[in-house]
């Protein structure tokens, strides 16, 4: 009964990857960039972590910051998608670790829906409209 009503998105599911990809992509970019082109936010986000006990604070800021900014462009791409996954996965597994220890469920949950798209893209990659598929 449900194909009947919902057939039409089903015939079009490779539709939905691109729309994930676009909103994640778009996400990490947006979420990165003032750090990624202003060393004294840089500088703020490594204080941030200096303050949770991150040893090594900035090298940790410009790697999870380019992190996401790298892995953002490519996810919009869909362009080695799957590593890109792998490397937000792990850096959202870091921030959860670091920064959302004692935070309540509602403010760690950004993050942990950054790790899920990062799982997401890790195990399904980028789907049909993608850069990847001009690789295989």
């Amino acid at each position: 009964m449900v194909d009947r009503y919902f057939g039409w998105f089903a015939e079009r599911a490779a539709w939905g990857a691109l729309f994930i990809r676009m909103a994640i992509g778009v996400r990490l970019v947006e979420g990165t960039e003032d750090n990624v082109f202003s060393y004294e936010r840089m500088e703020e986000f490594a204080r941030f972590l200096a303050a949770h006990g991150t040893p090594f604070p900035l090298f940790g800021a410009f790697l999870s910051v380019y992190a996401q900014f790298v892995c953002g462009i490519l996810v919009l791409l869909g362009l080695f998608t799957r590593p890109a996954g792998l490397v937000i996965a792990i850096n959202f597994v870091c921030a959860i670790l670091i920064a959302h220890r004692a935070t309540p469920f509602v403010v760690t949950w950004p993050a942990i829906m950054m790790l899920a798209a990062g799982l997401y893209f890790l195990f399904n990659g980028a789907g049909a409209f993608a850069m990847d598929r001009w690789l295989a």
